[in-house]
């Protein structure tokens, strides 16, 4: 594994760590709010029923064990949130030292794609390392440090570290912007990029949580770099100042966002959308807006 890993690990408290602490104290203390929980089944109901599209989610308190959803057995395109099992994947590549994050990837003018990201617009040939396409695929959903990644990694990795966790719906098919490399032809006509259920994603942020996707180490050094994901239009549009480790999506119908609310309880929420009325590339689009108003009623209901 990489030599930075360890380095970020200590650093960055363990939200498995977090989990055991407020399991053991917070559990015994904190009874089942039934009021609080039915107020945000409400809440939620109504803010899904009154979008244009169709809205799924899936969202657990780790503490209480209290969980909603909504369409959660549901297949959803994922859009660039299938990125969260491409970084899994790396990672536990990593672990298992068949590769190091320390590796380096040469990007070529070859290997830059469209969509959002910043090295296609860098002089070539750079060299970087696994570590670093990694941080800007997870932070700046970079579609061509996707891409270095999956040349490296293989897309059929990631369906076999998907399955291994019990995640068999949740799935990339092609590289970023490539759809002539799809492993799966038809899926990706169906789907784009990827797929997945908002109870897949959702069982995949517990797993990282609960330091069960690669390692205690490995997880919380993913969910570090996914606390500084830039994007601030969904599940962070009203919940400023909650730490939030999420990964976001989007093409013209569909918008999506999973992560972990600190609140300071973990709270799972993924939340995906599609045939969305609404397909314009702006921030204030009605499947943003859907989804921050999600995430502001999760916040409001178990923040202290």
């Amino acid at each position: 594994m990489s030599s930075m890993m360890p380095e970020r690990a200590m650093r960055f408290r363990s939200a498995a760590l977090v989990l055991a602490l407020l399991g053991a104290s917070g559990a015994r203390a904190v009874a089942q709010n039934t009021t609080v929980v039915a107020t945000l089944q409400q809440r939620l109901r109504e803010i899904a029923d009154a979008h244009h599209g169709v809205v799924g989610y899936s969202i657990t308190n780790l503490v209480t064990g209290e969980h909603l959803e909504r369409h959660g057995n549901e297949t959803f395109s994922t859009a660039s949130l299938i990125k969260v099992p491409v970084l899994v994947a790396l990672f536990d590549l990593a672990e298992k030292k068949q590769l190091s994050l320390d590796d380096p990837v040469v990007l070529t003018e070859i290997d830059k794609v469209g969509g959002t990201g910043q090295l296609r617009g860098l002089h070539t040939p750079l060299t970087l390392h696994l570590w670093d396409a990694a941080w800007l695929m997870s932070v700046l959903s970079d579609n061509t440090a996707t891409n270095l990644i999956l040349d490296r990694i293989k897309i059929r990795r990631v369906w076999q570290k998907m399955e291994a966790l019990g995640l068999p719906h949740t799935k990339v098919f092609s590289a970023s912007m490539i759809r002539i490399a799809s492993v799966a032809p038809d899926s990706s006509a169906k789907y784009g990029l990827g797929v997945t259920t908002p109870n897949e994603m959702a069982q995949l942020f517990e797993l990282l949580v609960q330091g069960k996707a690669v390692s205690p180490a490995a997880d919380s050094t993913m969910l570090w770099i996914l606390q500084h994901n830039d994007d601030d239009t969904k599940l962070a549009r009203f919940t400023y100042g909650v730490t939030l480790a999420h990964k976001t999506g989007q093409t013209e119908a569909v918008r999506t966002d999973c992560g972990v609310f600190h609140l300071p309880a973990p709270v799972i929420t993924c939340v995906l959308t599609k045939d969305n009325a609404d397909k314009r590339y702006a921030a204030d689009s009605e499947g943003n807006a859907v989804i921050g108003r999600i995430g502001e009623a999760v916040v409001k209901a178990w923040k202290p």
